[in-house]
Parts: structure tokens; sequence; C-alpha cells
């Protein structure tokens, strides 16, 4: 969308219900909010005042300061239950982490925003979706969530104005969507550099970085899969220092719908990642048929 056609009024809102969301135990005055957002204090208190009246805030009648409001937790579970097999995830995935003392997430694309809909400690015990867990679906952030999709929506993933600059390097990101359909699921080897960029990147789906941040900040990446573990690297002997495993559940039409996360955080043996990443292939699948989703089949998924 072009920004002619963006509604500044609407940006402030969504702004200012964004920082909201990404401090959940917090509350804010309306001078802090004002200064924070760069929106003026009479405006913001018609946004703060209106949203109070509705639902979404609640404004502490000692402090006046504002936290989040109920029609704001209606509104998130409403969205939660927009995607079926979010819930269903849930309860798998408390499995999975209390085996491995790993933390597991569900995430999937709701607009053009990545969303994390679920998440499990390594207890099993879960904190539900985090609302400050937003990601832009926009390259390079989000090759996962239509990697065990059909080709046409890895290519309609790739056509989306990039969130940050990056090298489209089509051979490499070819094997990438090869050998992880193959393999199905992803090895992913983040780095410090790749934690910070998506702890930068959370959160700013709703407005545009500026030019020269989004030119530094794409320096951190240089081409799109370039921390996802490749066949040959897994056979090597010695350890792979590792990030986390992710594997696809399917709708009922048998298109991708989340994408279910293992987490390791350490350097294990191509063995051992072997070993959980079947472990949370049979979980997706688990999710995929309680939920009443079909795997796809890959010669129809690759059209």
């Amino acid at each position: 969308m072009s920004s002619s056609r963006r509604s500044p009024p609407t940006q402030r809102v969504i702004a200012l219900l964004d920082h909201v969301l990404a401090h959940p135990g917090q509350q804010f005055g309306l001078s802090e909010l004002s200064r924070r957002l760069g929106i003026s204090k009479p405006t913001c208190l018609g946004i703060v005042s209106t949203l109070s009246d509705t639902g979404w805030l609640v404004c502490d009648a000692q402090s006046r300061a504002y936290r989040i409001g109920p029609a704001l937790v209606a509104a998130g579970r409403l969205a939660r239950r927009a995607v079926p097999g979010a819930e269903v995830a849930e309860r798998h995935l408390a499995d999975l982490a209390t085996h491995y003392g790993s933390s597991c997430s569900a995430s999937g694309v709701i607009g053009d925003e990545i969303v994390v809909l679920a998440n499990v400690r390594p207890d099993g015990r879960t904190d539900g979706p985090d609302p400050a867990a937003r990601y832009p679906f926009a390259p390079p952030v989000g090759l996962m969530y239509v990697l065990w999709d059909s080709d046409r929506a890895v290519e309609s993933w790739l056509a989306i104005r990039p969130a940050l600059p990056v090298t489209l390097d089509r051979e490499h990101l070819r094997r990438v969507v090869s050998e992880c359909r193959s393999r199905g699921y992803l090895v992913e080897g983040l780095t410090e550099v790749g934690r910070r960029l998506h702890t930068l990147m959370a959160g700013v789906a709703a407005y545009d970085l500026p030019d020269e941040v989004r030119d530094l900040v794409g320096e951190m990446v240089s081409t799109l899969g370039e921390r996802v573990y490749l066949g040959a690297e897994l056979t090597a002997r010695g350890k792979h220092p590792t990030h986390l495993l992710a594997a696809p559940t399917y709708d009922r039409n048998g298109r991708q719908e989340l994408v279910v996360t293992l987490g390791v955080g350490d350097s294990i043996t191509g063995a051992e990642i072997s070993r959980r990443g079947k472990a949370l292939m049979a979980t997706a699948a688990a999710i995929t048929e309680e939920a009443g989703g079909v795997p796809p089949r890959r010669e129809a998924a690759a059209r």
C-alpha cells in the first residue's frame, strides 16, 4: 500500500496501542505516552479518552495512568480462535517442552504480520500469546511461514516490499526450500546479531523505520535463509550452534497454517538435531490431525 493512502490519525492510534501491548504489565501517564510516541498532548488525550470509554484501555482513578483494557484482551482471544490450530498446538507443545526442557512456540501469519500465538515454557506451563511478539511478514522475516507451502506462496512473499534491505540469492534460497521440504523441519543457527535483529523488528510492523535505520540494520543481513543449516553442514562431525528447530502444521486445504518451534540455544550434534527434529515433526503432525488439517501432496504444493 502506498504511503499516500495511509491514514495518519489511524496510525497514531495503532502506534499507541502497539506501545501499550508491547508492555503488558505496565501503565503509562499521558505525558509519557505523548513524549514516547511523538504525539501532541491534546491529540494523545483524545485518543486515550476514546479508547478508555470503549474498554480498549483502562485509566487508573488515582494515578491517571493507562493500561490494557478488557476489550483488548477479548480481541486477542478472538484473534487466536481465528487460527484453529493455536490452542491445539499449545497442548501438544507442552509435552515436547517438558521432555526436552526447552521453550516451544506456535506462530502464524495474520494479515501482514507474524504473530506468536502460543508460548510454552520448559516446564510445560503455558504463557499464551505474547502481545509484543509480532513481526512484519516481509523479507527478510518470514521465510519459514511459506517454506512448506506452494512455490507461489514463496514468490508472493518475496514480492512484498522488504522490511529491511536484503540480498536475494535465489540459488541458495532454492536449496533452503528444497532441503527443508525434504527433511520436514528447519534448523536455524541464529547468531547473536540475528537475535538482536528479531528484537528490533518486533512491534515495528505498523509503521516504517526511517530509511537510514533500515539501511544500517540491513547491513546485519546478507541474504535470505543464511542462518538455515543445510544437509552437508549437519552431517559434519562435532556440534552445531543451534537456535531452534521449526516445522509446519497444515489446514484442511493442505496449506501451511502454523510454524511450531522447539528452542535449543546450545551446540548439539547432528544426531541430536535429527532426534529433536523428528520429535517436532511428530508433534506438528498430531496438531494438524487434531485441528482437522491434512498434509499436502508435495507435487501439488509445488504449484
